[in-house]
């Protein structure tokens, strides 16, 4: 069995190791034990409570064994916001956000970092913090989060597709917002995006990094961060990950989106729409003249035809090229068709290039252009679709059936 390319073998375990993973379990159970009797004389509105110490260091020793563990990041959290960091003082916690900001305003992200000391709708102004009760500021709070990011780091590198990890990083980042001036938290944002880049360098399909990026940007963007448009470097990116594995379906998922916000933000005129999507069309051919068989390359092709061939949807006019004529719209198809039937000449047991070549030259159908002469194409193509994936031999009925 392999995940992203990558082969699991069984683990031959020695009686040494079979007691260092005995004595592991014992010391994680201890912890536990001990975790659970500190709980009921936590006083979690006192600062000076030396339980809190005492339980944050248990937390740290825990989360170390078992970063899953989602109640002890929970607790965590409580630890660090009645001991550690900075309080407010009453009442002065306006919204950093004027009251007459733009409508356009780009938004925090509903996932990063959302828990319920954090994710209010107002922001709050660090200026206005005071000392809390154990003499904490502004700067220590920034030491703190940097502490707390530190810790994670390593844990994040061991577990990458570990939730409450990427989700305790958010909220210490959205904590930074909170509580730091905004050239200090646009900083520490600015780092974390370079983290991703190094996540996903290690392993360029991991969907919680893509994600956890995608959310870094928009906040990255946002007003909280005096931020402006990221949309040409994300795409620039996309690019460059593409063409180190072709293979990537977060990177050509996100290239849906930022292809068409590129677009719009440079206020591209048709005939720049209609060179990006010759670019975007070149590009998927390059690509699926080296792996035909790969399935995201497919899905992103399909994507890009349904732009062409939706014409008469409202959905059109979020395409790339929404103002193609009828006989523009078939010259690609037709473009695409006559692409794969070549690529069929050589790859005649992907079942992808059947499916598409069904799929594209029904597009054309829909776009109310006669294909008589390609019916007995399409039959000889159902036949291969049947041979090459006889276990789905029910669809590929229904297919001929609605065909």
């Amino acid at each position: 069995m392999a995940s992203h390319g990558v082969t699991r073998t069984a683990r031959t375990r020695t009686d040494k190791q079979r007691q260092q993973d005995l004595d592991k379990i014992a010391t994680y159970r201890q912890l536990e034990d001990e975790f659970r009797a500190a709980l009921p004389s936590i006083k979690f509105d006192s600062s000076t409570d030396t339980n809190t110490s005492q339980l944050f260091q248990l937390t740290t020793r825990l989360l170390r064994l078992n970063p899953e563990y989602y109640t002890v990041w929970n607790l965590r959290r409580r630890c660090l916001i009645s001991g550690s960091l900075s309080r407010p003082s009453a009442g002065s916690w306006p919204s950093r956000a004027s009251p007459s900001s733009s409508p356009t305003t780009t938004t925090k992200p509903p996932s990063v970092g959302s828990s319920s000391s954090s994710a209010a709708a107002t922001q709050h102004d660090p200026a206005s913090r005071t000392t809390g009760q154990n003499g904490t500021t502004a700067d220590d709070d920034a030491a703190v989060l940097q502490t707390e990011l530190a810790f994670t780091f390593p844990l994040l590198v061991e577990y990458p597709k570990c939730y409450w990890i990427w989700k305790f990083r958010g909220w210490i980042l959205e904590e930074a917002i909170v509580r730091l001036p905004v050239p200090v938290a646009r900083k520490i944002w600015e780092t974390e995006l370079g983290l991703t880049s190094k996540m996903l360098s290690r392993d360029r399909r991991n969907f919680h990094a893509w994600s956890y990026r995608r959310e870094i940007v928009a906040r990255l963007e946002s007003t909280s961060l005096a931020g402006v448009s990221m949309a040409e470097q994300e795409l620039d990116y996309t690019t460059r990950m593409i063409r180190v594995d072709l293979s990537n379906y977060s990177a050509w998922h996100g290239r849906s989106s930022l292809l068409l916000r590129v677009l719009d933000e440079r206020k591209a005129d048709d005939a720049a729409r209609t060179k990006a999507l010759e670019e975007e069309l070149a590009l998927l051919q390059d690509a699926l003249n080296v792996g035909p068989e790969d399935q995201s390359l497919w899905f992103y092709h399909q994507h890009i035809v349904s732009q062409i061939s939706d014409i008469d949807s409202k959905q059109s006019q979020r395409s790339i090229a929404p103002h193609l004529s009828r006989e523009e719209r078939q010259g690609y198809i037709q473009q695409e068709i006559d692409f794969i039937k070549d690529l069929a000449e050589d790859y005649e047991d992907v079942k992808w290039i059947y499916q598409a070549l069904i799929g594209y030259t029904t597009a054309l159908v829909n776009l109310g252009i006669d294909i008589a002469d390609q019916a007995g194409d399409r039959a000889g193509w159902l036949q291969k679709l049947k041979d090459a994936d006889p276990l789905r031999s029910g669809r590929w009925r229904d297919l001929e059936i609605s065909l």
